[in-house]
């Protein structure tokens, strides 16, 4: 049967040839794309970090549901570990991507929100009723507020001061507790602790969710060098805190805790701004002045 070619409309651009419409369709090869053009792919080594955090995350809530508190509680730290890594790395090697920013906050969701939560709840506040899992649910949807609030106004704060206490600092000041009263030395039964615990899981959530201002540590220069005592004192800390892990870092996360309230009234009792983010009706540099 003879064929006959279509008739084209006049006007009409000619139809691509197949296999162009197949390669975008797919995507193009990296050789193909324009100079400073990224691919649709994710980066393998800053989101490994991540992904080991949401591993000890979750192994934590693991370890709480089997009753083994020592475990999740190490579990969170080490989350911690891994969550300050992964931007690191992202940065040294130029791999930022939007993708690793939104992984690394909903990795911070379970490991520094959720988990945290369960850990004290099974520990010790099941056996307040309501009153326990109110205050387990304050504590994880201040880190769900602070991680979005963190994400919507990355732009506008002061990059030397966290606005709120951090997530993580937040669940060392939860976990950290758990640690120091099972450890053997002190050994204090759950209950008999059991309003302590409920006064730091809502004293953690609020403070979250507060316009506190917490230092970030963020403006310390790694590559600058310094005198050969810092690097001696570096490694002192790191023999003080080897002796008995949960004694010492517990204390160093309450004076954390408490430290930007001291920055907060300190800034009140002198007449300055003791918000991050500037208003409308404020001088933007009288609010960096926190920087000084």
């Amino acid at each position: 049967m003879p064929t006959f070619p279509r008739r084209r409309t006049p006007g009409a651009a000619p139809k691509a040839p197949r296999f162009s419409r197949i390669k975008k369709r797919f995507g193009r090869r990296a050789e193909d794309r324009m100079p400073g053009e990224r691919g649709r792919g994710i980066y393998l080594l800053p989101n490994a970090f991540t992904t080991g955090a949401l591993f000890c995350g979750f192994y934590a809530i693991v370890m709480a549901m089997n009753q083994r508190f020592e475990h999740a509680c190490w579990a969170v730290f080490i989350a911690m570990v891994l969550d300050g890594l992964d931007g690191r790395i992202a940065r040294l090697t130029n791999t930022q991507s939007e993708f690793g920013a939104q992984y690394d906050s909903l990795s911070d969701m379970v490991s520094f929100g959720a988990a945290p939560a369960l850990v004290i709840y099974e520990w010790s506040l099941r056996g307040l009723g309501k009153l326990g899992w109110i205050a387990a649910f304050i504590y994880c949807a201040g880190a769900a507020l602070r991680l979005a609030r963190f994400n919507t106004n990355i732009e506008v704060v002061d990059k030397r001061f966290f606005q709120g206490l951090p997530s993580p600092a937040a669940a060392a000041l939860v976990v950290g507790f758990i640690m120091m009263m099972t450890d053997p030395d002190i050994n204090v039964s759950s209950r008999k602790v059991d309003w302590v615990s409920w006064a730091i899981a809502v004293f953690a959530g609020l403070t979250m969710v507060s316009n506190v201002p917490f230092y970030s540590f963020k403006d310390i220069n790694f590559k600058k060098s310094v005198p050969f005592i810092v690097v001696f004192l570096i490694a002192l800390a790191f023999a003080l805190v080897a002796i008995d892990p949960p004694k010492v870092l517990w204390p160093i996360f309450v004076i954390y805790g408490l430290s930007g309230y001291a920055v907060f009234a300190w800034r009140a009792a002198k007449g300055k701004p003791v918000s991050i983010i500037p208003r409308d009706d404020e001088d933007e540099d009288d609010v960096k002045g926190l920087r000084r």
